[in-house]
């Protein structure tokens, strides 16, 4: 028997600020919450979610893993997200090369793809 895959799990100066920050984002709500831990899903059943746990450093150095969006329109949800605290951030991307690299409120990068919808 194989694993299911129930989430992610981010270290967060401020879980439940970078949690509802997410939220927003993804059109998901806050599904659990404590001081340990906050989660978020599309709702209380759906998986893969991401939860949010406190840590006492800032991040280091670039992501090992990351998101990648697939809004159906980029440029649009590239400005939604920087009005609401995304930065544009270089890991050393390639230039044209259909997405965008941002960087969420605690500097986590993340994607935003072109559509790839017919």
């Amino acid at each position: 028997m194989g694993s299911r895959w129930l989430g992610l799990v981010v270290d967060s100066r401020d879980p439940a600020r970078l949690a509802r920050w997410w939220a927003e984002v993804l059109g998901y709500r806050v599904t659990f919450e404590d001081p340990g831990l906050v989660a978020i899903a599309g709702d209380d059943k759906t998986h893969p979610g991401i939860s949010f746990v406190p840590v006492p450093e800032a991040k280091a150095g670039k992501n090992r893993l990351h998101l990648d969006l697939e809004p159906d329109d980029q440029p649009a949800e590239i400005e939604r997200l920087v009005d609401m605290g995304a930065r544009h951030v270089d890991v050393g991307q390639p230039a044209r090369r259909g997405w965008t690299v941002l960087a969420d409120p605690e500097g986590n990068e993340f994607c935003v793809l072109r559509a790839n919808r017919p």
